[in-house]
């Protein structure tokens, strides 16, 4: 405990020394062009350059650019508005609104080995019914900053309490704030919080944020993506793995989740079987759609058990841990690092190349160290464990 401790105060310590301002561009030059008379293309040649830009990188309407987060097409309005990040139970009990329009899904560990969700949106401008909302573990705050997120909860344990209260943390309790409301419709009476757009917008603006990305932010780059007309298929890894299913019932026993590869649809379609419940397709309850994937990241972190109640804490920074990433039916070995509280979690192929995701949603699996799953029914364990 006291290794982790000393790595969290270390990390906290850098992070108020750079962002402690808390909550509360470049001219470009004009282009020389030279006219030059003589040499004036023939037709066919102007008709080829024309062809050319009618390829998929063209956007399908005026005012549309590439997302950050997936690389799909979005409005600027939305690619230059903060995205949030929402904490969501992922229990027998949990009635889930809206989980599949995330862009990017953690899920990982917490008391009593069952899993607890963070959802990514980008757009979230439409919601009528968000959640469930449940409470926060500080460990998700630290991925929740490195997309700056506004960080969506219900209340938490103490151990939070340090990384919530600082001045840069710009998060939205549901304890605290009279948006969120209590819906019974379902018959559940322990998962039942949930928000919409208006009420995160009402929160932001009593709290004072901005949507716009805070200084130093916008134009950093998270994942690096292939290029649509040119996907990642993982042929260039002589040791790339078949993965038609990726099964994560060894480390979470309670949800028993794992990923079907969709030939059709080239996605990564998630299952579960909670305990006591049949198996089944995860489907969100808004409009009785299944999960589904473009990437896969396996991480396999250090964590260490806080109490006998079984709080755990996992250490987000680290550069000497490893993992697997999984696309279009194949998967590679692949090593990760963080080195900052806003630094994006970059992930490397064994010869020190940055991975290339592609285009679309992401899944992130948090694995304890020494924990493993399976990949076509052949155990996987971390090799990175101590």
């Amino acid at each position: 405990m006291k290794r982790l401790q000393v790595l969290l105060l270390v990390s906290l310590s850098s992070a108020l020394l750079l962002f402690g301002c808390g909550k509360k561009e470049e001219e470009i030059a004009e282009p020389v062009v030279e006219q030059v008379i003589d040499d004036v293309p023939d037709i066919e040649e102007e008709a080829e350059v024309v062809e050319e830009e009618t390829d998929e990188d063209l956007p399908p309407k005026e005012g549309m650019v590439r997302s950050r987060i997936t690389n799909e097409w979005v409005t600027e309005e939305v690619n230059n508005t903060r995205p949030i990040t929402v904490m969501i139970p992922n229990t027998k009990t949990a009635s889930q609104y809206g989980i599949s329009r995330a862009d990017v899904l953690y899920e990982c560990n917490v008391e009593g080995s069952i899993t607890r969700l963070m959802a990514l949106f980008q757009d979230w401008s439409d919601f009528d019914r968000l959640g469930n909302v449940r409470s926060c573990r500080d460990y998700y705050v630290y991925w929740s900053f490195e997309w700056d997120a506004f960080y969506i909860h219900y209340g938490g344990p103490f151990y939070i309490d340090e990384v919530i209260n600082r001045a840069d943390t710009e998060d939205i309790d549901g304890l605290s704030s009279s948006n969120f409301w209590r819906a019974n419709d379902t018959g559940n009476t322990t998962d039942n919080a949930y928000v919409d757009t208006e009420g995160i917008k009402a929160d932001i603006q009593k709290l004072g944020y901005d949507l716009e990305y805070r200084d130093g932010y916008a134009d950093k780059q998270h994942y690096v993506f292939a290029p649509t007309d040119a996907p990642n298929m993982l042929d260039q890894y002589s040791d790339a793995i078949t993965a038609n299913k990726v099964d994560m019932s060894p480390t979470y026993p309670v949800t028993n989740c794992y990923f079907v590869y969709n030939s059709e649809t080239g996605l990564y379609d998630r299952y579960q079987h909670l305990s006591g419940e049949a198996d089944g397709p995860h489907v969100d309850l808004a409009n009785d759609k299944q999960l589904s994937f473009k990437n896969i990241i396996i991480q396999n972190t250090y964590f260490e058990v806080r109490d006998q109640k079984g709080y755990l804490a996992f250490q987000c920074h680290d550069n000497t841990r490893d993992g697997w990433f999984f696309t279009n039916g194949k998967g590679i070995h692949v090593n990760w690092e963080k080195t900052s509280d806003y630094g994006a979690t970059r992930y490397y192929d064994d010869a020190g190349n940055e991975i290339q995701f592609n285009t679309g949603k992401t899944m992130v699996c948090i694995v304890e160290d020494g924990d493993s799953f399976l990949v076509d029914d052949e155990k996987i364990t971390s090799s990175s464990a101590q």
